[in-house]
């Protein structure tokens, strides 16, 4: 490339006809500078703000009332379940807040069909659940991945699938349907329009939907941010769960898997999290935080600050001396990995009896 395809000769600023380098390189650089620079204050504010959040003492009004829930897993359905694990699970939960059991039916084909293959044991578990914990909800927890080269809600043929999917399960005596997508960017209008229809469908069956949600964006405008970068990151604005929750019963917002490091920043986010699904999730509509009693290390959780007491500590924060009288209530995650320490911590922290 020659001098002339590279200099601007019609120079502002010197003398007539001396050659210019062009300034965008430069200017380029500049301006990601000062991305990455407003990005790394931005940054530092949200963590001043997630630990001042986590600031203060809950009050001892701020306690479950009886209105909780728990994500079951896939072995109640497929087999390796009996009378007496049944008996065992009954036990642990009496006296307890938990009235809805989630639990793990699906997944979905990526065609958004069921396969009755993987749930064998179902209408034995509903009514050893029933017989076992009167009053309780049993609900099919069904889920995939709506990315690309899996399930594809865009597509018509799949939404109808599900819907009828959802019929089958309903047939097989479960008392709601659970749904639990991930990830969905924030705004997708085809959950939505799912939603809608599948309400249509559980309320004419007398049924419940419930909805797990994504992580909420602590800050206003982050959720948009996220959505425009590259890849699926499942972090919504809280008005994109209004729309999502005036389609379902219930909504239960998966407060973990934030990558927060330390115990007061993830605290302080549960209850930022808490204080905008309240405000998001209409009155009408249940709300269930979900609250980690699992305890992997990875990048996306640290088990020594994404914890039980850490989340209920930040629950109740947002709860305040005057807890709001709406159906609202923690959702436990999840069953095979919840150690008897996790339910002291629920019982002594959210109960407020002894562990």
């Amino acid at each position: 490339m020659t001098d002339a395809a590279v200099a601007d000769t019609a120079t502002a600023g010197g003398a007539p006809g001396t050659p210019r380098r062009r300034g965008w390189p430069r200017r380029a650089g500049f301006a990601l500078a000062a991305v990455v620079a407003c990005l790394a204050v931005l940054l530092a504010a949200g963590w001043v703000a997630l630990v001042v959040e986590d600031s203060g003492t809950p009050s001892a009004a701020a306690r479950g009332t009886g209105q909780d829930a728990e994500w079951l897993g896939h072995a109640w359905v497929d087999g390796r379940k009996s009378q007496s694990d049944v008996d065992r699970l009954a036990a642990s939960l009496r006296g307890t807040g938990i009235h809805d059991l989630f639990v793990h039916t699906g997944p979905f084909r990526d065609d958004g069909t069921l396969d009755p293959g993987l749930r064998p044991e179902a209408r034995w578990l509903i009514g050893a659940l029933h017989a076992a914990l009167p009053g309780v909800r049993v609900q099919a927890w069904l889920g995939a991945h709506p990315v690309p080269g899996q399930l594809d809600l865009r597509s018509p043929t799949t939404r109808a699938n599900i819907l009828t999917a959802t019929g089958q399960v309903l047939d097989d005596g479960y008392d709601g349907v659970h749904y639990d997508f991930e990830p969905v960017d924030n705004g997708d209008p085809d959950l939505v329009g799912l939603l809608g229809a599948a309400h249509r469908l559980t309320r004419a069956r007398h049924a419940i939907l419930s909805l797990s949600a994504s992580l909420l964006a602590p800050l206003p405008g982050l959720g948009s941010v996220v959505a425009a970068m590259p890849g699926r990151k499942g972090v919504w604005s809280p008005g994109y769960l209004r729309r999502l929750a005036g389609n379902v019963d219930q909504v239960a917002v998966m407060a973990y898997d934030t990558g927060l490091w330390t115990a007061s920043l993830y605290g302080g986010y549960v209850r930022r999290l808490t204080g905008l699904a309240l405000d998001a999730v209409p009155a009408g509509v249940a709300l269930f935080i979900g609250v980690p009693a699992y305890h992997d290390d990875s990048l996306r959780h640290h088990r020594a600050a994404e914890t039980m007491p850490a989340a209920l500590r930040g629950v109740r924060l947002a709860l305040g001396a005057h807890p709001s009288r709406r159906n609202f209530g923690v959702a436990v995650y999840v069953d095979f990995t919840a150690t008897a320490a996790d339910w002291s911590h629920y019982r002594h922290d959210w109960m407020g009896t002894a562990g």
